[in-house]
């Protein structure tokens, strides 16, 4: 026999191995993709039409258009300077009275809960706010108007207000979704009324989620965003944002732009937050919050380090104020709290909505990292959250200090006594030195690491102490009547 007869039931056999490995390979590979595929939502249903057109059917007609009515009063053209009684008398006649007008906010809402024979509706509190008179049109052109629209309540703080509206006929309502639930990259869509366009419907996607420390003119102070890249502009404030499914999963608020227009980022606030403050103002007419009774900052990465963590988490004390929760079961400045009833706190914004949305008299755990990297866990019993409460504190020193025979420099900075009692007063800064951007002329040094500042000797044992630390030593101070640490380092590794 040949040497290739030889060889060719070999090569036959590793012909077959190869075809059967890439048959199931390739069956593999189409189970994965079927398997993958039946997730996601098609670009087109079975019908031929897309997904969005469920949703923008179900939803359109629990939107409203909402018209907020004020009159404002315009200062008419008057004299006034040195020679007004002159030109009083020459312009005698031709003066004009100051004038009232009428101003309309355009804005949207939607239909979300039903009670006895009121339907209530959720919106934004900047679109109804100091409004004279409110109308509401529905997706069936009714319209209510005057005493026909009742305010249930406004809270300033989350931008949330809850309407209500009695009806002779049965209303659609929307369906309320998670919006914990959300992930990046989920389908967004936002109905409203932009520029008084009705019931336009936008798509996107959720673009980020937990946004916080957005500049805006109508605030709120709380800010928790679901950032969106579905249009949103002018009009579709308090409008909803739902899923795919056609669940609401946020109140449309507010857009970042240089001009005014939507640029692909809009914000909307959680509709978990909603139902929070909507239910509260429905039951109680207004919103009770929890509160410790504290100042925090948010943790820097030399403030991580200096405290000896990887990262930067938590949200730091600065000040604790007497009676309230925080002192009365421990808590002292330069506590780190790193969990609030067993759920890390990621910054400064998350630790003030978990305890804001937990009512008052609720006893919570806090876990906290303090200054000597020891960890203890505080039960505390949460207050109600004043209108207006403000931690009290010493005041600084004046911007302008005289340099004496007591002055000490460390690090850039030029300190000198305080002539207010606690602390040392920072009187002058080198603009290149390191710690420029962290302490100002004026601030008042009440702490250096372990060492409390009651006056320049104080200050000159820290300097001694400290000059030669590699380590951040964490600095807390004073500044326009607040607390607050920084950290620094002495020496570079």
């Amino acid at each position: 026999m040949s040497r290739i007869a030889k060889k060719w039931p070999i090569a036959l056999v590793i012909f077959v191995i190869g075809l059967t490995t890439g048959i199931i390979l390739t069956a593999r590979l189409n189970l994965t993709q079927n398997g993958a595929a039946e997730n996601p939502v098609p670009l087109v249903t079975s019908e031929g039409t897309s997904p969005f057109v469920k949703v923008a059917h179900d939803v359109m007609p629990c939107v409203v258009n909402i018209s907020a009515e004020k009159i404002i009063e315009t200062p008419g053209f008057q004299f006034e300077g040195p020679m007004d009684d002159f030109f009083r008398e020459f312009f005698k006649g031709f003066e004009i009275p100051p004038q009232k007008q009428k101003e309309r906010s355009l804005g949207s809402g939607f239909i979300f809960k039903k009670k006895g024979d009121y339907y209530y509706i959720l919106t934004n509190n900047h679109v109804i706010r100091d409004a004279d008179k409110i109308i509401v049109k529905l997706s069936d052109k009714t319209v209510y108007s005057g005493d026909q629209v009742k305010v249930v309540g406004t809270d300033p703080r989350t931008d949330i207000a809850v309407l209500k509206i009695k009806a002779d006929h049965k209303l659609p309502i929307a369906k309320l979704g998670d919006s914990d639930s959300i992930q990046v990259g989920d389908w967004a869509i936002a109905i409203g009324n932009p520029f008084g366009l009705e019931r336009t419907v936008t798509v996107g996607v959720i673009s980020a989620k937990g946004r916080s420390g957005i500049p805006l003119p109508n605030g709120p102070d709380y800010q928790d965003f679901i950032q969106t890249d579905a249009a949103i502009n002018p009009g579709n404030s308090g409008g909803p944002l739902v899923n795919i499914k056609g669940e609401v999963i946020g109140i449309n608020t507010a857009i970042t732009s240089p001009s005014g227009g939507f640029i692909g980022i809009g914000f909307a606030i959680p509709i978990n937050t909603a139902k929070f403050i909507a239910k509260q103002l429905i039951e109680k007419g207004k919103v009770e919050r929890g509160y410790l009774g504290v100042r925090i900052q948010e943790v820097t990465p030399e403030i991580a380090e200096a405290y000896g963590l990887k990262e930067p988490m938590g949200a730091l004390i600065t000040d604790v104020q007497d009676g309230y929760p925080a002192a009365k079961a421990g808590l002292k400045a330069g506590d780190l709290i790193l969990k609030f009833n067993g759920k890390p706190v990621k910054n400064v914004d998350d630790l003030r909505f978990m305890v804001a949305q937990t009512p008052p008299g609720t006893k919570v755990k806090l876990e906290v990292l303090r200054e000597d990297g020891s960890r203890k866990t505080f039960t505390v019993k949460l207050a109600e959250y004043p209108e207006s409460n403000v931690v009290s504190s010493a005041k600084p020193g004046g911007e302008e200090q005289t340099e004496s025979e007591g002055k000490v420099e460390w690090l850039g900075m030029t300190v000198v006594p305080n002539p207010n009692g606690e602390g040392v007063v920072v009187a002058k800064v080198d603009p290149s030195s390191d710690i420029s951007d962290k302490i100002r002329q004026g601030d008042v040094i009440v702490k250096v690491g372990r060492y409390k500042i009651d006056g320049i000797d104080d200050f000159k044992k820290a300097v001694k102490a400290y000059k030669d630390s590699t380590k951040p030593v964490l600095i807390r101070l004073e500044r326009q009547g607040a607390r607050l640490f920084v950290a620094v380092k002495p020496k570079s590794e």
